[in-house]
């Protein structure tokens, strides 16, 4: 794979390191530095959604007719990479990265041209609601109900592990609206107002303390025919098109590769880089550059127009395991130091970084590397990157069936 650049490719990196120069502020770049989830808040994640919006950089992926980039994979790798490299905040997946390309692939044109525009502008802000408690991996096991009333769903049932669903407006959603067949069969898409009456949010709190993920709650919920996203009873082609996204549209490696680069710098300033530990990192970076080369060959096949196919569950076993992997390192590297690390749960200002919120619960001066405060809550929360959207598992299932036939 020749992965050298031509020289408009360089000239639009140097745009692109340029743009973060003038646009990364120093509280976004901090609060990037601190995260403990996958996902920024709402406040910071919209934040940097509307600059990303106003240069019109928000959603690479998506064609142009919608708000896409157009630009050519090498561009996408290098921004990706630039926007790893300057510590930029993940936007939220839920809206750009998920529904969106749902809609597009399977939305009425009446649905994208109402709700593409609002996901951009993040006048709808969205969660999903898959998983039950009874169907997570096995998530055709959900029942959900969706039941016929003239122009509309009446739905009942509830979700779990629905992140961001205290922030959300709107919920993509799988429904039971036929129980007689196969139980894929008789699956729909639907678009859920979540500000209508018989919808109630309870929230999860995460072993590191933080709220991220909910439980969710249908009573005759009303949802007009018209928000269904492909046909009643085959949403369940759309719910696979979409995780295809979720588990491989987008790029593990920069992301990995920076916060391995910080993990050895740490080390390094901190005197701790011993031959063993040295060791570690490059065997972990040899893996992490092994599927980032994955990742652009994938990249140049989604341009093509192209979907993630199979390849989305390689993707996300290897990002999942090599992530945690990074957090084993950490937890390593911060030694003794973890031993201050309490849960902390949202402030009444709001949610508090963990980083932060420790420094918070103490009079005393933190002393230590600067990772540590954030190690032990990263750990636990990246626990669940093998076991959201279809555990690893599952993913070695699919792949042992779609790939080797067995």
């Amino acid at each position: 794979m020749n992965l050298s650049f031509t020289r408009e490719e360089e000239a639009f990196r140097d745009e692109v390191r340029a743009f973060l120069d003038e646009n990364l502020s120093e509280d976004l770049r901090a609060y990037a530095k601190r995260m403990t989830s996958v996902y920024s808040t709402k406040p910071i994640g919209m934040k940097w959604q509307q600059i990303l919006v106003k240069q019109g950089w928000a959603c690479p992926s998506w064609p142009v007719e919608y708000g896409g980039t157009g630009w050519t994979p090498a561009q996408r790798y290098i921004f990706d990479v630039e926007m790893a490299r300057a510590g930029a905040p993940p936007l939220s997946p839920m809206g750009i990265g998920m529904c969106g390309p749902a809609l597009i692939g399977h939305g009425s044109k009446e649905q994208k041209d109402y709700y593409l525009p609002r996901i951009l502008s993040g006048e709808d802000f969205w969660c999903q609601g898959y998983s039950e408690p009874h169907a997570g991996s096995d998530l055709a096991a959900l029942t959900m109900s969706a039941v016929d009333d003239d122009d509309a769903f009446i739905c009942n049932g509830s979700k779990i592990w629905t992140t961001h669903a205290h922030e959300a407006n709107k919920m993509f959603c799988l429904v039971r609206t036929d129980s007689s067949g196969k139980l894929q069969q008789g699956i729909t898409f639907l678009l859920i107002d979540m500000t209508q009456p018989g919808v109630k949010v309870d929230p999860i709190l995460m072993l590191s303390g933080e709220h991220i993920q909910n439980a969710v709650f249908f009573t005759d919920v009303r949802v007009p025919k018209a928000n269904v996203v492909g046909k009643v009873n085959e949403g369940w082609t759309v719910a696979k098109y979409l995780l295809e996204f979720e588990r491989g549209g987008s790029c593990y490696g920069p992301r990995l590769l920076a916060r391995l680069r910080a993990i050895r710098a740490t080390a390094a300033e901190e005197g701790l880089m011993d031959p063993g530990f040295a060791r570690k990192l490059s065997l972990a970076e040899a893996d992490i550059l092994a599927l980032e080369a994955a990742e652009l060959q994938q990249m140049s096949e989604l341009a093509t127009g192209g979907t993630p196919g199979l390849k989305a569950s390689m993707m996300k076993i290897r990002g999942t395991e090599l992530s945690q992997h990074l957090t084993e390192l950490s937890i390593e590297l911060a030694g003794v130091y973890v031993a201050p690390f309490q849960p902390q749960h949202t402030s009444p200002g709001g949610p508090v970084p963990v980083a932060d919120a420790l420094r918070l619960s103490s009079n005393e001066p933190f002393v230590g590397p600067e990772s540590a405060l954030t190690a032990p809550a990263k750990y636990l929360n990246d626990r669940a990157g093998s076991i959201y959207a279809g555990s690893n598992e599952i993913q070695r299932g699919i792949l042992s069936k779609g790939q080797l036939g067995l």
